[in-house]
């Protein structure tokens, strides 16, 4: 009986080393569960892939797209404004020329009572020409023509950097006025001066659009003129 009694309280003993084990590992389990749970969700919402996925490629285009609406729209909407304002004056030229004709009249009637006095006959009437003077403008586009171009030109943006593709609003107007700026001068071949147009488009941020297009090869620089000379390659 006493060494069933010491075999009873060894394996007592054994038995209670067991249950503290297996509570050791029990909370070794959650706590390690809980670091690995705490790493996962640390990677989902802090450690961002460097090389863009397809669905950032998908915004990209999307966003592009939308850009290139919005501009299309802000771009008929100032030419409406522009017609809008083209057709104001002309509805002052009636006016004009109701005013030009009691000139005209006041003028030469006296000659026309001299030679009815005289019995002559005029065989012209003097009358004032109105000469119109219309200034030199650049040929308006029509908008198949605007519409191609604005493909052409996102086709353009989309091989830029990140930058000038629409993260920076301000950056994307500048390379555009400064591509359209480039394809309007004859031969598509401009000097720097030529694409400044302060205080937007100052002569830094013009040379920054020029390097961006000079490195993707779609502008050539040359001097060989002695001036330096900014050709569009395509």
């Amino acid at each position: 009986m006493t060494e069933f009694l010491d075999e009873t309280e060894t394996l007592h003993n054994n038995v209670e080393g067991m249950r503290q084990l297996s509570d050791s590992l029990a909370t070794f389990n959650e706590s390690f569960a809980s670091f690995l749970h705490v790493m996962t969700m640390n990677a989902l919402t802090t450690d961002w892939p460097r090389q863009p996925s397809e669905g950032s490629f998908y915004l990209a285009k999307r966003r592009a797209e939308e850009d290139a609406m919005a501009a299309l729209e802000a771009l008929r909407a100032r030419e409406a404004a522009a017609a809008r304002a083209k057709m104001a004056p002309s509805a002052s030229e009636p006016s004009n020329l109701n005013d030009q004709t009691a000139i005209t009249e006041t003028t030469f009637a006296p000659d026309a009572a001299a030679q009815s006095k005289t019995g002559e006959s005029s065989t012209t009437g003097a009358k004032p020409t109105v000469k119109k003077v219309v200034k030199g403008k650049k040929p308006k586009m029509t908008a198949k023509e605007k519409r191609e171009r604005g493909l052409e030109l996102e086709k353009v943006i989309c091989n830029l950097p990140l930058e000038f593709r629409g993260s920076d609003p301000t950056l994307r107007k500048h390379i555009e006025s400064v591509i359209e700026g480039i394809w309007d001068a004859p031969n598509k071949t401009v000097k720097l001066p030529e694409l400044i147009k302060p205080p937007d488009l100052n002569q830094a941020r013009v040379n920054k659009c020029l390097i961006a297009l000079v490195n993707k090869k779609f502008v050539v620089k040359g001097n060989t003129t002695g001036t330096v000379l900014y050709r569009w390659n395509g």
